[in-house]
């Protein structure tokens, strides 16, 4: 860490007792976002691009995609509200303050437009960001989740199924300490479980993730989160909340073969919503396709960044 972590008018708070992982190249820095102290990564410069992380991951995850793409743009990689080495306070963790916190971030750095490559929780967000500020995003690429205008199948119940750990995380009671408690087996499970049949992620990328979740408020924020997702944002997909929104912007929504959340019927729906969006499901890789296959992501969003110039 170095003069970075004093840039944008603070001093870097203090940090999660785990080391912050190194990527050469990238500079950090803590933006001061209407009173909350948000941990961003930078590199390179030109037009900008917007990385959104996942559930239980932060800014680590985009470590193979920030120096491909910073050859020709200025990435910008920030840690979400309670994750990583952004500030964890005791409330926000809904779509709309997340939001809120990314749209203030660019406001703050000076960013008018940028592309959104989403992943996860993220890309929920980045779904709202394109379809409350459509002037803020250039473009979408949205891993890990299909669209906002799913249509609820009974037999999707079959794969509902496998998202027992939502209502574990979720509970104010068993949430938090499933997060951040001894071994710390439910993250630990997500994030081995629901990859690829050959992980692509070393000890060291998983024990990056959970070790901040051993702080009690980021267990709490993680809780939180789940929490607004099961009770509120799952519900208004599936009751059909957003059916009167429309998606200005160029998108690309990709889903993996080996995501055990995968089911092709989460790919229509959006037909009449969306001026251009296409949903795909892509081959050898699962829900953590940027851990697993960076290379194709940065394939993936420069295809979606020609399609939008």
């Amino acid at each position: 860490m170095d003069e970075d972590a004093v840039r944008g008018g603070r001093v870097a708070p203090a940090l999660p007792a785990v080391p912050m992982p190194e990527l050469d190249g990238v500079t950090h820095r803590w933006v001061d976002v209407d009173g909350l102290s948000m941990h961003v990564v930078e590199q390179g410069s030109g037009d900008p691009v917007l990385l959104l992380h996942g559930f239980p991951e932060h800014w680590w995850e985009w470590r193979g995609v920030i120096g491909p793409l910073a050859v020709d743009h200025h990435v910008v990689c920030p840690d979400l509200r309670g994750f990583g080495w952004t500030d964890a306070p005791p409330d926000g963790y809904t779509h709309d303050r997340l939001l809120a916190d990314v749209v203030g971030l660019l406001d703050a750095l000076g960013v008018d437009r940028a592309h959104v490559v989403s992943h996860d929780w993220g890309a929920i967000v980045g779904f709202h960001l394109c379809l409350e500020h459509p002037g803020r995003a250039v473009s979408l690429l949205s891993m890990g989740v299909p669209h906002p205008w799913l249509r609820f199948d009974p037999r999707m119940l079959l794969t509902l199924r496998h998202t027992w750990f939502q209502a574990v995380i979720a509970s104010r009671l068993t949430g938090p300490r499933a997060l951040a408690r001894g071994r710390q087996r439910l993250p630990r499970h997500l994030l081995r479980v629901y990859g690829s049949e050959t992980p692509a992620m070393t000890d060291a990328d998983v024990e990056s993730y959970v070790a901040p979740l051993r702080q009690p408020e980021r267990a709490r924020a993680g809780s939180a989160l789940c929490r607004d997702f099961v009770r509120r944002e799952l519900w208004a997909v599936l009751r059909g909340a957003y059916r009167d929104r429309y998606l200005t912007t160029p998108a690309a929504a990709l889903l993996g073969a080996g995501d055990i959340f995968h089911d092709r019927r989460l790919m229509g729906g959006y037909e009449g919503h969306a001026d251009d969006l296409t949903v795909d499901i892509l081959p050898g890789v699962s829900h953590f396709m940027v851990d697993e296959r960076p290379d194709l992501v940065v394939d993936r969003a420069r295809e979606l960044f020609a399609r939008a110039a």
